[in-house]
C-alpha cells in the first residue's frame, strides 16, 4: 500500500495518516483502506454533488466486528468520522468532512435471517432497499418503505434519515418499519436496542432512526416485512389546474380512504418524464396528474377505487386511467420513480428541496413557489407525495455559471421558510445533513436544540460521529435564522 499520494492531501496536513492508516490496515486488511488520491475521489460527495470533500481515508467493513475495530481507532486517535452506505442522500449527511475517515456500509449486504412466521428479516446495512422485498416476495411478503432510488439506496442509508417513499401515506416511513438494531457506539462498543415491540423503558430504537450518523453506525438492523396485499389498481387522473387536483387530495382523505400512495406531478414534470421514459400514458398538455394507489381485500379496492374516481372527476378530472394488473400498475408508477433522474436531460444540474405542509395548504404553496421561481428567474419542476404533503421542488440550474449556485440555495431557503410558514417543516424524508441545518431555527427554538443536542452529546461523548451535520453553529450557518447558508465550512463548491 502507498501512503504517499494521501498524505500530500490538505486535509492530512494536520496529523500524521501513516500510522492511523496502518491500523486500520491491520484490523481490517489492505483491500478494504483506501488512501490513494484518485481513489478517494470517489467518496467526495453524495447525492448532493454541489457540495465536495475529499476524506482522508476511506474504510470499508464486512462485519459489526470491523465497524467496531474501525471506529475505536477513531476514538483512540480523535479522528471525526462519517458513515456512507451507497451514497445517494440528498442533503449531504455522507458529505465527508475535511481531516476525517469515511466508514462505507456498501460491503456489507447480506440478508442475515428470514422470519416469515414473525414477518420480520434481518439485514447488514449495505443491503439495498429493494432487494428485501425481492427476497421475500416469494413467500407473498414484501418491504413497505419505497423511496424513488429504492434500486439502488441502501437500508443503513434509509435508517439513518428515515426514509419515505410512495407508499409512506398508509404504511409510514422507515421508523414504522424498524423492530430493531445492532450499533456500534462513537465509542466502539457494540450494543442492541429494541427487537421485540411494545419494549418498556425508553424508544432508543426510535431515537437512532432518523439521527442521520451522529449517534453510531447500525451493523445489523430488523426489518418488519408485511403480507402483500391481496389486490390493488392504481388511478392516473389529470387536471387543467393545481388547485382542482389539490382538492381532490383533500377529499379523498376527508372521505375516509388512505390510499397506499398518492402522488402530484406538474406539467413541467410530466413532460420530462414523457421525454426520457416516454411512456406515453401521462398526458402532456395536463396541468398536474394525480397517482392515487389503494390495495387491500378485493371489494375494499373495488369500493375504493370507484370512490376516489367520483371524487377526482367531481373535482374536474378530465381523463381516469386505471389499471388493475401489476405490469400496468408498475408501468404508472415508472415515471414518477423516474422524475428525478429525468430532470438531467432537461438541466446539467438540479437542486431539489424536501419540505412538508398541510395538504390543505397544497395550492396556495404551490403558487407561491411559481412566483419564487419567477422572481429569481429560475425554473422549478414539482413532483411530491400529495397525500402527506411532501414536496420536492426541484430547482434547474448550471452550475457551471458563476453564482448560480448561492441563488439556487437562497431561493432554495425561501422555499423551506414558505413550508414552515404555511404550518409544515423543512424535511420529510431526505434528512437536515450539511444542506438545511442552517434552517433548524426556523422550526424549533434555542431551548428545542439545545435538547436535541443534550441527546447527541450523551452518546457521541467526543463529538466525532459525523460533527457538523444535523444542527447549525455560528461557525458554518452565521445568522442561521435569517441568511440562507452561503458556505459549509471548508467543503469546495464543484
Amino acid at each position: 500500500m502507498t501512503f504517499g499520494v494521501a498524505l500530500n492531501h490538505p486535509a492530512t496536513k494536520q496529523r500524521n495518516w501513516q500510522p492511523i492508516v496502518q491500523e486500520f490496515v491491520k484490523e481490517l486488511g489492505d483491500n478494504q483502506v483506501v488512501c490513494r488520491k484518485e481513489e478517494l475521489l470517489v467518496y467526495e460527495c453524495d447525492g448532493l454533488t454541489s457540495y465536495r470533500q475529499r476524506p482522508a481515508v476511506v474504510v470499508l467493513p464486512r462485519t459489526t466486528e470491523e465497524v467496531a475495530a474501525a471506529v475505536k481507532i477513531c476514538d483512540r486517535n480523535q479522528v471525526p468520522f462519517v458513515t456512507r452506505g451507497a451514497g445517494t442522500g440528498l442533503s449531504g449527511g455522507a458529505l465527508p468532512i475535511e481531516d476525517s475517515v469515511l466508514i462505507v456500509t456498501a460491503c456489507m449486504r447480506q440478508i442475515l435471517d428470514i422470519d416469515y412466521d414473525n414477518q420480520r428479516v434481518v439485514v447488514q446495512p449495505g443491503v439495498i432497499n429493494n432487494w428485501v422485498t425481492q427476497a421475500v416476495s416469494g413467500a407473498g411478503f414484501y418491504y413497505a418503505p419505497d423511496p424513488s432510488s429504492q434500486s439502488v439506496c441502501s437500508i443503513g442509508g434509509n435508517i439513518a434519515e428515515n426514509s419515505g417513499g410512495v407508499h409512506c401515506l398508509k404504511y409510514g416511513v422507515t421508523t414504522n418499519h424498524v423492530l430493531g438494531l445492532k450499533l456500534v457506539l462513537p465509542n466502539g462498543d457494540i450494543v442492541e436496542v429494541g427487537g421485540m415491540p411494545e419494549l418498556p423503558g425508553y424508544d432508543l430504537t426510535g431515537v437512532f432512526v432518523g439521527s442521520e450518523g451522529t449517534l453510531g453506525i447500525a451493523t445489523e438492523i430488523t426489518l418488519r416485512i408485511l403480507k402483500s396485499p391481496e389486490s390493488a389498481q392504481t388511478l392516473l387522473a389529470d387536471f387543467n389546474n393545481v388547485e382542482a387536483a389539490g382538492k381532490s387530495v383533500s377529499d379523498i382523505i376527508s372521505a375516509g380512504i388512505i390510499p397506499a400512495g398518492m402522488e402530484m406531478m406538474d406539467n413541467f414534470s410530466i413532460n420530462a418524464v414523457e421525454e426520457v421514459v416516454a411512456l406515453d400514458c401521462y398526458p402532456r398538455d395536463a396541468t398536474a396528474i394525480l397517482l392515487v394507489e389503494v390495495d387491500g381485500s378485493p371489494a375494499d379496492v373495488e369500493a375504493s377505487a370507484q370512490k376516489v374516481q367520483e371524487i377526482m372527476r367531481q373535482n374536474g378530472a378530465r381523463q381516469v386511467t386505471i389499471a388493475t394488473t401489476p405490469e400496468k400498475r408498475l408501468r404508472l408508477w415508472k415515471g414518477r420513480k423516474a422524475a428525478f433522474a429525468a430532470m438531467g436531460k432537461l438541466s446539467p444540474d438540479y437542486y431539489v428541496q424536501d419540505g412538508v405542509i398541510p395538504r390543505a395548504q397544497l395550492p396556495h404553496v404551490l403558487n407561491e413557489i411559481e412566483a419564487l421561481g419567477k422572481k429569481y428567474g429560475y425554473r422549478i419542476a414539482n413532483v411530491f407525495h400529495a397525500g402527506d404533503g411532501n414536496l420536492h421542488p426541484l430547482i434547474l440550474y448550471n452550475n457551471a455559471v458563476p453564482g448560480q449556485l448561492e441563488t439556487v440555495e437562497t431561493l432554495g431557503g425561501e422555499i423551506l421558510k414558505l413550508c414552515v410558514d404555511a404550518g409544515g417543516s423543512i424535511s420529510g424524508e431526505h434528512g437536515i445533513g450539511a444542506d438545511k441545518r442552517c434552517y433548524m431555527p426556523q422550526m424549533f427554538t434555542p431551548a428545542d436544540l439545545d435538547t436535541m443536542q443534550w441527546v447527541r452529546q450523551a452518546i457521541n461523548t467526543q463529538g466525532l460521529a459525523n460533527p457538523t451535520k444535523l444542527f447549525p453553529t455560528p461557525k458554518t450557518c452565521g445568522e442561521a435564522a435569517v441568511t440562507p447558508i452561503k458556505q459549509f465550512d471548508t467543503v469546495e463548491r464543484f
